[in-house]
């Protein structure tokens, strides 16, 4: 049974800086693609980057720049590294994973992590 589990949220003012993580077990093997989403209420849950197993990294445009995506291959924990916050970065943060390493199906969620920027 593969969980995940954020950590790093918190209450920042704007232009400062936060890093995520996201903790996997459970995981049977391969190596997954680990993106990150973020949900506000009332809004549908946006996709803001991801990283597949060797490496490759893509953004949405709203936090390319800003926000770095890594992941420490020994066990497949993600990162976000999340510079220059705005207050519309404030949202609940997902990690997720696709088994496939597509970067497309997500099959496994964690259950959030809070960002609050003021």
């Amino acid at each position: 049974h593969v969980q995940l589990v954020e950590s790093g949220g918190d209450s920042v003012q704007a232009g400062g800086s936060l890093r995520l993580s996201c903790v996997a077990s459970g995981y049977g093997g391969g190596s997954p693609c680990m993106a990150w989403f973020r949900q506000v209420p009332g809004k549908e849950r946006e996709g803001i980057a991801a990283i597949t197993s060797d490496g490759s990294t893509s953004y949405t445009a709203s936090v390319k720049d800003r926000f770095t995506i890594s992941k420490d291959n020994a066990n497949d924990t993600p990162y976000l590294q999340m510079n220059s916050l705005k207050p519309e970065d404030t949202a609940m943060y997902y990690c997720a994973a696709d088994p496939s390493d597509y970067c497309y199906i997500y099959n496994y969620w964690g259950q959030g992590t809070q960002v609050t920027v003021s």
